[in-house]
């Protein structure tokens, strides 16, 4: 059944609703919430969370007072139950996710209904996959993780970049350069709660120490991992971008979930397949900066003390960019396939985003990616997928919509 959102209906999942938001009450998901009632006219929807008086609120701001609503705690089976058989995709943004958000794809998985997130955390993400993934291959739920700022442009780049080498020159790139380049944005509470249980995490569970540390930490366990080491720490110089780089702090969950999209597609990039990411960086000077300054950061977030005492000082849960701010963010973020005889044949593109990075454009990519969960003929099964190997050109196409898009700007 064809609907004005585009693609096709599953028939399959009688329920309330085509997409719940839950987490709406938070930055990110008052944006989801702001952008869907803004252009989804015809959208069967409902926000959920833990307070009725902060779902109000919301409806109230938004100026939808009509909303559905659904009241319900992470930490109540019998809620998680209820509200994800409401409804055929879960839009999830209640990060920490290694803190509130198991409970929930573990709902999705058993009941089989659809669900996407904004995670950046690979340590919770492989703590759940050997549990939940069979489930969800079982009742044909799809759980599609990383689909933000974390790790579209990264993912879907790659992608794009090798179906233009295999249109171009007939094979895949085994080696894949990112590259991030200008941007214009600001740092949310969420964010930084998540990165700060993460680091925390790192130091006192050796599990979850192992998979941030290893650049196959989302890999299939079934597969043998390649040959990628740690990203970069330091700065070089780049001789395709002709600049110096420096290293990117994204790249610790961005590389992971490319390397997986090969993996999940079954190593159609080659099992030899590489990918590396890094910052591009004005000067030589700039880039040891920066590599300092994340360098003593992060050693002193490692220290328990210190931690407390800089978290104090960052964004907290609930506060982000002002308007202005998401309005006039943007970035660019460049994914370079190296042909693997011939560089004048190598294929560049360009992921061009208007709005800042964190917020603005997140919050329409992963509303994009709901929708296209809900009404695209997407040609996997249930399981634990990355944004390209499950959404692929259809969210692509769809990004569009949002002023994200996909260059060829091939040297």
């Amino acid at each position: 059944m064809n609907n004005q959102h585009g693609g096709i209906m599953n028939d399959t999942l009688d329920r309330s609703f085509d997409l719940v938001i839950y987490g709406a009450t938070g930055f990110t998901g008052a944006l989801v919430a702001e952008y869907l009632h803004q252009t989804q006219s015809g959208l069967s929807w409902a926000i959920a969370g833990r307070s009725q008086s902060k779902l109000d609120l919301l409806k109230d701001r938004i100026n939808a007072p009509d909303l559905e609503t659904i009241v319900a705690d992470s930490e109540s089976p019998d809620d998680m139950r209820r509200l994800v058989t409401s409804t055929r995709v879960v839009i999830s943004t209640v990060g920490p996710y290694a803190r509130f958000g198991t409970p929930l794809v573990e709902a999705c998985a058993a009941e089989g209904t659809h669900y996407c997130d904004l995670t950046g955390e690979p340590q919770w993400m492989a703590s759940i996959f050997e549990r939940v993934s069979p489930l969800a291959e079982e009742t044909g739920a799809r759980l599609i993780h990383c689909c933000g700022f974390d790790s579209i442009p990264s993912d879907l780049g790659v992608f794009v970049a090798q179906q233009s080498m295999m249109n171009k020159h007939g094979l895949f790139a085994t080696k894949v350069s990112g590259r991030m380049g200008k941007s214009k944005g600001a740092v949310s509470g969420g964010t930084v709660a998540s990165m700060l249980l993460a680091v925390e995490q790192a130091v006192s569970d050796p599990i979850a120490r192992k998979v941030l540390n290893d650049p196959y930490g989302l890999y299939p366990s079934e597969l043998s991992p390649g040959s990628d080491g740690p990203d970069q720490r330091g700065v070089r110089w780049d001789d395709h971008f002709e600049s110096w780089t420096g290293p990117f702090v994204m790249a610790a969950i961005n590389s992971k979930v490319v390397r997986r999209s090969n993996a999940l597609a079954s190593l159609v990039y080659g099992a030899d397949f590489s990918y590396d990411e890094s910052l591009l960086v004005d000067n030589r000077r700039s880039g040891l900066l920066m590599a300092g300054g994340m360098s003593i950061g992060m050693t002193a977030l490692a220290i328990p003390p210190l931690r407390r005492l800089i978290s104090k000082r960052l964004p907290q849960p609930g506060e982000g960019p002002s308007v202005s701010e998401q309005e006039n963010g943007f970035f660019e973020f460049f994914v370079h396939a190296h042909h693997p005889t011939d560089s004048e044949k190598d294929v560049r593109i360009c992921v061009k985003g208007k709005r800042d990075p964190g917020y603005g454009a997140t919050s329409r990519m992963l509303a994009q990616a709901g929708l296209s969960l809900a009404f695209d003929d997407l040609d996997v099964e249930g399981g634990i997928w990355t944004p390209a190997s499950a959404l692929g050109n259809h969210l692509v196409n769809r990004l569009a919509d949002v002023d994200i898009t996909f260059e060829d700007v091939s040297p």
